[in-house]
C-alpha cells in the first residue's frame, strides 16, 4: 500500500541502489535498469543483490515524488519513459496509468495494505479512541483529525474513496460534517504524520495513515522500547480502505526482457520477504511469512472499504473536484 504504500514511515533517504554487470536479450544489451518509485520506497541495502547475481543487471532507483506525482510523470512520458520498470502504482491510480498506456504489459500485484485513521494513544488520554468513520464527526473529536488532500496524496485519495464506499451519494454530507468538526487538510502523508500528528510534535492526535503504522512506531522508537511494550499508536479498524500496489514494465523501454525479469524478482519471495519491515506493507506473494512485529502490532483488518477500479477511473476527477469545493472553499 500505500503511505502507504513506506509504508512511508521510514525517514531514510535513498539516492540510488546500484548493483553491477550485464545481461543480453534478443534485441539489446544493458548493464543497468532504472526502477521508478515513489519517494518513500525504501528497501534495505542489498535488496537487489540476488537479482544481480542471477542476471548480472544493475538496478538504479529513480524517485518521482509521491505515488500521484509518479503516475502523473509516467503518464506524460508514456512510450518514452524515464525508466524501465515502475513500482507502486496503487489501485486508486491504476486506471489513470492504464488509460495513459504506461505499461508494456499487464502490471502485477506486489503488495497491499490498508489506509486507516491512526490515533496517538497517549495524546488521547481519557478520550475513547474512534473506531468508525461515523465516530470522526462526533463533537469529542473536534479539531483532532488531520487528513491528506486527495488531489495531491494517494493516501488522501484512498481515505476519500473509503468515505464514498461507506456513504454512497451522501458522502458530501459526511465531509461537510468533518469540516464542521474542524478537520485539518494537508498536502502529503509526510506533512500529516510528521508535522501535524501529535506523535511528532503536532496538535492532531488522529491522522490518516496505515494499519501497519503501529509496528513501525515500535521498531523505530527512539529510545528503543523494552521487549513486549504495547503499541504507541492504534488503528480505527472501521475506517480502512484496502490499497493494492502494482509493478510493471514501462512501455518504450529498450530492455523489455530484462525489465520483465526485474518485475518477476519484485514479485518473488526474496524481495517480497523484505517488504513488511521496510515498506510496512503486506507482501502479495502468499508464500512469504509475516514477521513477528506484524503479528504482534498490526491489527488484522477483517472488513475494509473498496471500490471497483472502473468506478474510480470514471469518477476520480469529479469526486476530487467535488471534495475540493466542499473542503477547501
Amino acid at each position: 500500500m500505500k503511505q502507504a504504500r513506506a509504508l512511508p514511515l521510514i525517514a531514510a533517504v535513498l539516492t540510488t541502489c546500484t548493483i553491477i554487470a550485464s545481461c543480453s536479450s534478443d534485441s539489446s544489451t544493458t548493464q543497468e535498469l532504472t526502477l521508478l518509485a515513489y519517494d518513500s520506497f525504501t528497501p534495505p541495502e542489498g535488496a537487489f543483490e540476488e537479482f544481480t547475481q542471477e542476471t548480472g543487471i544493475t538496478v538504479q532507483i529513480a524517485f518521482s515524488g509521491d505515488a500521484g506525482e509518479m503516475v502523473a510523470k509516467a503518464s506524460l512520458t508514456a512510450g518514452n519513459p524515464e525508466g524501465d520498470v515502475i513500482w507502486g502504482v496503487d489501485n486508486t491510480l491504476i486506471s489513470r496509468a492504464t488509460e495513459s498506456k504506461i505499461f508494456a504489459s499487464d502490471p502485477i500485484e506486489v503488495d497491499y495494505g490498508y489506509v486507516c485513521v491512526n490515533f496517538d494513544i497517549e495524546a488521547l488520554g481519557q478520550v475513547q479512541a474512534p473506531m468508525t468513520l461515523d465516530d470522526l464527526i462526533l463533537p469529542e473529536y473536534k479539531g483532532m483529525l488531520v487528513v491528506e488532500n486527495p488531489a495531491t496524496s494517494s493516501t488522501g485519495l484512498a481515505f476519500l474513496l473509503a468515505t464514498i464506499a461507506a456513504f454512497g451519494d451522501s458522502w458530501p454530507d459526511y465531509w461537510q460534517q468533518l469540516v464542521a468538526n474542524d478537520v485539518l487538510v494537508v498536502d502529503s502523508w509526510d506533512e500529516a504524520y510528521y508535522t501535524a500528528f501529535t506523535r511528532y510534535g503536532g496538535d492532531r492526535p488522529l491522522v490518516v495513515s496505515y494499519s501497519t503504522s503501529p509496528p513501525a512506531e515500535v521498531i523505530f522508537a527512539d529510545p528503543p522500547l523494552p521487549a513486549g511494550s504495547p503499541a504507541l499508536t492504534g488503528v480505527a479498524a472501521g475506517t480502512c480502505f484496502k490499497q493494492v500496489e502494482y509493478a510493471g514494465v514501462l512501455r518504450g523501454t529498450e530492455f523489455t526482457k530484462q525489465a520483465q525479469q526485474l518485475v518477476d524478482y519484485l514479485a518473488g519471495p526474496t524481495f517480497q520477504a523484505l517488504l513488511p519491515e521496510s515498506l510496512f506493507v503486506y507482501p502479495a506473494n502468499k508464500d512469504v511469512e509475516l514477521p513477528q512485529s506484524f503479528i504482534d502490532y498490526a491489527p488484522k483488518i477483517v472488513n475494509s472499504f473498496s471500490l471497483p477500479s472502473e468506478d474510480i477511473a470514471k469518477n476520480r476527477q469529479s469526486w476530487t473536484d467535488q471534495w475540493s469545493a466542499i473542503v477547501l472553499q
